[in-house]
């Protein structure tokens, strides 16, 4: 999964350097963010004003670099503090904000909102709170992406296999579609492919297990059996490794008046 938002949780987490040596072993090896970016190009271009960008749970900043420079103006809220280091080096022209989004202050009125992997680490309880309360963030037409791993590729039925938990934002459409009062203007859900290729095994059995680094699962698998699974369902027949991991992107629009 891209992130990996907090360096607290799991327990590739305890040890900061493992954590991000794992995360750029990932980064390494999938295509996820060359084509998470251009997506994300495309739909910037369309948009009628780049006043304002918000991305919330901002990490190291990777996408948020890769999307700034289309806007007058960048706030990330990021409360992780290991993670606002790496982001101030990647994107020091942004405005950060510490505390976490339901506790967040926030002046300002977002053309574009980024929570991107993000809700791995929110509560289900509170996924609709979350995105209900940075909608109250953007501007007339505004527009929030939401990104998750689609619940039914390799990645995440591995996490499911391991942990029982999945994750589905189509759920999260069904529930925000029959708020009251609603806020928004449409909803609609995007596919992004994504793979982690590697040659290597013990490289992917690290990366599996960065991906099962999840709180609130119900255990957790030692190395072995890891790498038990991987051999059996990332082996791609000719001597290396694959996963799948293609994203879902929900597109949340805030009415124009």
């Amino acid at each position: 999964m891209d992130r990996h938002k907090t360096a607290q949780a799991g327990n590739l987490r305890t040890e900061e350097d493992a954590y991000r040596e794992a995360f750029g072993l990932f980064l390494a090896g999938t295509d996820e963010k060359t084509l998470t970016h251009a997506y994300l190009r495309d739909l910037v271009e369309q948009l009628p004003t780049r006043r304002v960008l918000l991305d919330v749970g901002a990490a190291e900043g990777t996408t948020t670099r890769s999307v700034a420079p289309y806007f007058e103006r960048t706030v990330c809220i990021e409360p992780s503090e290991p993670m606002r280091r790496a982001l101030a080096l990647a994107c020091p022209q942004a405005e950060v904000v510490a505390e976490p989004v339901l506790e967040a202050r926030v002046e300002v009125r977002a053309d574009l909102a980024l929570l991107a992997h993000v809700l791995y680490y929110v509560p289900r309880a509170q996924w609709a709170a979350t995105v209900s309360r940075i909608v109250e963030w953007l501007a007339p037409s505004g527009l929030l992406l939401v990104l998750l791993q689609n619940p039914d590729g390799t990645c995440m039925r591995m996490v499911h296999h391991f942990t029982g938990l999945r994750f589905d934002l189509r759920e999260l459409a069904e529930e925000l579609a029959a708020l009251p009062h609603n806020p928004i203007d449409g909803i609609a859900l995007d596919v992004l492919p994504a793979r982690y290729r590697s040659r290597d095994l013990d490289e992917a059995v690290t990366v599996a297990g960065f991906h099962l680094s999840l709180p609130g699962g119900s255990s957790r698998p030692s190395r072995d059996e890891v790498r038990a699974y991987v051999q059996e369902h990332w082996c791609d027949g000719n001597g290396g490794y694959l996963m799948r991991h293609d994203q879902h992107v929900l597109r949340i629009q805030r009415p124009a008046r």
